[in-house]
């Protein structure tokens, strides 16, 4: 069985061949590296890269299981991989921990007021009645309730704030003080303080909320996106906050990247940008490889998986 890996893994690589020595690993820097002998041979992906889209699945016709090193895969040609049988695993909570501390840092960085005091200090300004704004009682609504939203709540829930969760089947989840299904997202824009998507992006979330969304929402209100630009149509997004409709926004996912610089969004004053980083983390490759190990044991034996299989309908 041939193994071929999209990036290269460091020492990890070593402890795979020596961990699973009946089988053949081969590691690049990325897809376009892989010699077309190879993909006509391989049967396992490893990791993560842009490049792999329907004409390079299509040249691997021995292809049975693809691990992405990402939670995100909608940039994957899902019905490829559909028409195919291809097995589609994702890494989806590898990277919550992480992203979840990011919302927390962008949260305490807009209550406690650290941009403006950068700013201040920037301009050799000393402003000591700059006062910030505690998160206890403050609402949360969460636009999903997956893994990255389960542990977002984790880090918020000892700020005594009250956690609202939006998701499709409107189920309950651990740690959310009370969970809605989408339909009922209308009611619920206009008493929430701060407003986290977390969702990943189908044909569901796809342009999700709309003007009328924002104009719902309390003008006080903190937006965050950690989840994926599309959920909102960037001319939507825009018009909200020049018009502002919502108080402030931290983004780190755009419906177009990478932005170009000129992109209205960077002449707004009221937003804080980030270039999709909230997932970056160094121990990925680590956790994700460890997560890979646990389906391949089931795998060789089942010739299935056991954790975070995508649903190739639902695209997550």
């Amino acid at each position: 069985m041939k193994i071929v890996s999209l990036k290269r893994l460091g020492e990890i690589e070593s402890v795979l061949k020596s961990d699973y020595p009946e089988l053949e690993f081969y590691f690049f820097k990325k897809a376009e590296d892989i010699p077309k002998t190879l993909k006509e041979e391989l049967n396992i992906l490893i990791g993560y890269d842009g490049g792999v889209d329907a004409n390079f699945i299509n040249e691997c016709p021995n292809l049975k299981w693809i691990a992405w090193y990402a939670t995100g895969v909608n940039s994957l040609p899902l019905e490829t991989i559909k028409k195919r049988k291809i097995i589609l695993t994702n890494s989806r909570g590898v990277q919550a921990k992480q992203v979840s501390e990011f919302v927390l840092a962008f949260i305490l960085d807009d209550y406690k007021k650290m941009r403006t005091s950068y700013i201040n200090q920037i301009n050799k300004v000393y402003d000591s009645r700059l006062t910030g704004k505690r998160l206890s009682g403050e609402r949360v609504l969460i636009l999903g309730t997956g893994s990255l939203a389960q542990q977002t709540v984790k880090l918020l829930k000892p700020f005594n704030m009250t956690i609202v969760g939006i998701s499709r089947s409107g189920k309950s989840k651990e740690g959310f003080d009370c969970i809605y299904k989408i339909e009922e997202l209308e009611k619920h824009l206009n008493k929430a303080d701060i407003i986290i998507n977390t969702l990943p992006e189908t044909n569901e979330t796809y342009h999700l909320l709309l003007e009328k969304h924002f104009e719902l929402m309390n003008d006080e209100c903190l937006f965050i996106n950690v989840g994926r630009g599309t959920v909102v149509n960037e001319k939507t997004l825009i018009k909200a906050l020049s018009q502002n409709q919502i108080r402030h926004a931290y983004i780190d996912v755009f419906e177009n990247e990478p932005l170009k610089p000129d992109n209205a969004l960077y002449k707004l004053d009221n937003v804080t940008l980030t270039a999709h980083i909230s997932g970056n983390d160094k121990n990925i490759k680590r956790d994700a490889t460890k997560l890979f190990k646990k389906n391949l044991d089931y795998f060789l034996n089942k010739n299935d998986v056991i954790e975070n299989k995508v649903d190739l309908y639902h695209g997550y």
